[in-house]
């Protein structure tokens, strides 16, 4: 794709199914790439895979919920990388309960990982991308923020608010030459799905409804979200800003 070779890509959720994926699209693209993960073993292990094709990138042990690292991270990525060019706030959590069963500890650790995560990604990488008055966030949000998710309900409303937000930046930066675009993911074979499934109690009775309810036929995989993300980021997309694409097999179909 045009215009990500030599760019400098932040990944959050870097070490996990759909981040790693990301970030090795990135780096056979050319970009020279952040890998972001409060798991700084799995983020070695994604660097270690993109070093071993040839590629660049740096792990970076990140908890995204903490101001202070994240402002501490991003300055050595500068440092390190070179100036941010592209933001893709990907990283999240999950669980599966009604919502009458979650707690508000619950709710906290929803919304501090899958909202307030990414705000503090927005406030430590924007002001460079407006003083050099260019960049490309990628905000990955879900299918579950448009048509809504039984045992999802404060995860999805936390995605949901991700996607508003991301309009709002879209607009409020539109000026200053950035664009903010949304990617929703449909289930997707990670272990955070594994984990939800599980979590349900009949785990193989909810992936085959899972499967059923896609058109395509299948539940997604990680490999199947790079080239939507990697496409917001790149010159191909630049007249794009504050659009919603689901990767989803058809799940939902949203105008």
């Amino acid at each position: 794709m045009r215009g990500l070779s030599s760019k400098t890509v932040v990944v959050t959720g870097g070490g996990g199914g759909i981040g790693g994926a990301t970030c090795r699209r990135f780096a056979a693209e050319g970009a020279n790439v952040a890998v972001f993960d409060v798991d700084a073993v799995a983020a070695e292990r994604t660097v270690a895979a993109i070093t071993s094709d040839g590629g660049k990138a740096a792990a970076f042990a990140c908890d995204i919920t903490d101001h202070e690292g994240v402002q501490s991270a991003v300055s050595k990525v500068n440092t390190s990388l070179g100036p941010i060019d592209v933001l893709v706030n990907n990283a999240g959590w999950d669980i599966f309960k009604p919502f009458l069963k979650t707690s508000p500890s619950d709710w906290q650790k929803l919304i501090a990982i899958n909202l307030t995560g990414a705000l503090i990604m927005h406030h430590a990488v924007l002001p460079q991308m407006v003083e050099r008055r260019s960049g490309r966030v990628v905000n990955i949000a879900s299918d579950a923020a448009r048509v809504g998710s039984s045992g999802e309900a404060v995860y999805a409303a936390c995605k949901g608010g991700l996607v508003s937000f991301s309009k709002t930046m879209a607009r409020e930066h539109a000026r200053d030459g950035i664009t903010f675009n949304i990617v929703c993911p449909g289930p997707t074979d990670t272990q955070l799905l594994g984990d939800f499934i599980t979590a349900a109690g009949n785990p193989e009775k909810l992936k085959e409804a899972f499967r059923r309810s896609i058109p395509l036929g299948r539940i997604g995989a990680p490999a199947d979200l790079p080239g939507a993300i990697c496409f917001f980021a790149s010159e191909d997309a630049a007249f794009i800003t504050g659009q919603v694409l689901s990767v989803s097999g058809g799940l939902t179909m949203a105008g």
